[in-house]
């Protein structure tokens, strides 16, 4: 498929052919395959704060080698800068050095994120990230325009000013003279993959949240394109999962190396963790994101649920909270404490907070859609306002706001049998004792692990031997739910919602 646009991209019998066809389940397969000793594949995680490269034995999955290097603070970037992290964090782990044992690399990286180029690939613009929301205007213009059902149709998901469509919009009429200058239009892997193989790419994970992809037909929607931004832009090439975007070049050091297709973060994440489906991630960190992998797309015209796709060849369909971690965070600080005594009060209270609930919309909220919302304390006496009881309701207020997440995915369909729970917020003990009755199913705690990284490395060897390894996930913590104060605390947060905001 040619680099430049066309409204032709994957098409879907490829991506069927390489989910039926290419992904190994049998951990044995990659025995067989006859891997030379002591071959590497490099995973690289892109994210908004920093840039992580790991280096993993292709058989087995252990790490060998890591290093990082952070991210300038801001909604915008010059991506040259992610170029240098990327440089920076690539020595720190030594990959030079590593030579021809590299066989494969490949990059997960935030999504969403406009890099907008000239035709000597240099940026006409800063590239404008997942969380600069200058763009809301034309966001909402977009829907008002065209419908909820008829963006839901095109490209299975509703534009909010996260998606790279509104931020061209948004560079079309601020700024005609940058949009003008416009050759090419990526995302932040897809500029990384330019900067290791010399070409563009993309895959279909990360094109599903421009809003101006099909995930579920596996094309471009240029006419999208032509009608918000007022040209249809060079777009890079939508790999299948398994393909390489070439080989790398020698100024990374190891060019016997081939490079994967890459993926969008989330997607990194749930390959890293090998998910299954029936298995939900819940990652709270800044904020909180529950997805799992379906073989069929998820349809949700509310927009609450996005229809992402992920990196097998199937679906990613997910949801986001705003508030996650920050809620426990603040409950630390109002309370005057250090986190781990925050996490020691909240472990001795009453298992439901003696009946005191929060509503943590701190900062808005996104599901449910209540942008203006701000938190709310509801059932406060003074029997129950102790310093242990708003720790722990705290908690419970973070899990009840993914368990919505959960209850959500579940009215459409979607399996939800396991929890895997990642993310800085799942080292809180209380919440993890507390997560699984909560929550009303099983809940695994992996061990801790850079999973982006793993799941970009993971495709990488993918790309170099046509085979997706089984490299397994080790599991530090179970939980089971216990008795039924789950139910009743859920209960009463879903009544205090409907009675404080209306949904």
């Amino acid at each position: 498929m040619s680099a430049a646009l066309a409204a032709d991209a994957v098409s879907a019998e490829t991506v069927a052919e390489t989910a039926a066809g290419e992904i190994r389940t049998e951990p044995s397969a990659a025995r067989r395959a006859g891997r030379p000793a002591g071959r590497l594949v490099v995973g690289v995680d892109s994210s908004t704060q920093s840039c992580k490269v790991v280096a993993v034995d292709l058989a087995t999955g252990a790490q060998v080698a890591a290093g990082a290097s952070s991210h300038p603070d801001g909604t915008s970037i010059d991506p040259h800068l992610w170029t240098s992290a990327l440089e920076e964090a690539w020595n720190a782990a030594g990959i030079p050095g590593l030579g021809t044992r590299v066989a494969g690399v490949a990059v997960a990286a935030q999504q969403h994120g406009m890099v907008a180029v000239d035709g000597d690939n240099e940026p006409v613009h800063d590239a404008l990230l997942w969380n600069d929301v200058r763009s809301a205007e034309e966001a909402g213009r977009m829907v008002a325009e065209l419908g909820a059902k008829a963006w839901v149709d095109a490209v299975n998901l509703l534009p909010v000013a996260s998606f790279t469509l509104t931020k061209l919009a948004w560079l079309a009429r601020h700024r005609p003279d940058a949009a003008a200058r416009l050759k090419t239009v990526g995302l932040p892997h897809d500029w990384l993959n330019l900067q290791l193989s010399g070409a563009w790419s993309t895959d279909r994970s990360d094109a599903s949240g421009t809003a101006y992809f099909d995930p579920v037909a596996n094309k471009y929607r240029a006419e999208l394109l032509e009608r918000f931004f007022g040209a249809a832009p060079s777009l890079p090439q939508v790999l299948a999962p398994n393909e390489s975007a070439g080989q790398l070049l020698p100024r990374w050091g190891s060019s016997a190396a081939v490079v994967g297709a890459g993926m969008g973060d989330n997607a990194g994440a749930a390959l890293g963790l090998e998910l299954a489906p029936g298995e939900v991630v819940v990652s709270i960190g800044t904020s909180g994101t529950v997805f799992t992998v379906s073989e069929e797309p998820v349809h949700d015209v509310s927009g609450q649920l996005a229809g992402f796709a992920d990196a097998t060849g199937r679906h990613l369909p997910l949801q986001a909270t705003i508030n996650a971690a920050r809620v426990m965070v603040a409950g630390a600080a109002m309370l005057n404490v250090d986190l781990a005594e925050f996490d020691r009060l909240a472990l001795a209270a009453a298992p439901d907070s003696g009946g005191l609930t929060l509503l943590p919309y701190l900062d808005g909220e996104r599901t449910p859609n209540l942008p203006d919302a701000t938190g709310s304390m509801v059932g406060l006496t003074r029997a129950n306002m102790t310093p242990e009881n708003l720790a722990r309701a705290s908690v419970l207020a973070v899990l009840n706001s993914l368990a919505d997440a959960l209850d959500s995915l579940a009215s459409f369909g979607v399996p939800v049998e396991r929890v895997l729970l990642i993310g800085g917020g799942a080292k809180s003990r209380a919440l993890r004792e507390a997560a699984a009755t909560v929550f009303g199913v099983p809940v695994d705690v992996p061990e801790p692990r850079e999973y982006v990284a793993l799941g970009a490395a993971r495709q990488a060897a993918w790309a170099a031997t046509g085979e997706l390894p089984v490299w397994g996930r080790q599991i530090e913590e179970s939980f089971i739910p216990d008795g039924g104060w789950g139910a009743k605390v859920r209960g009463r947060y879903v009544a205090a919602r409907k009675v404080v905001y209306g949904q």
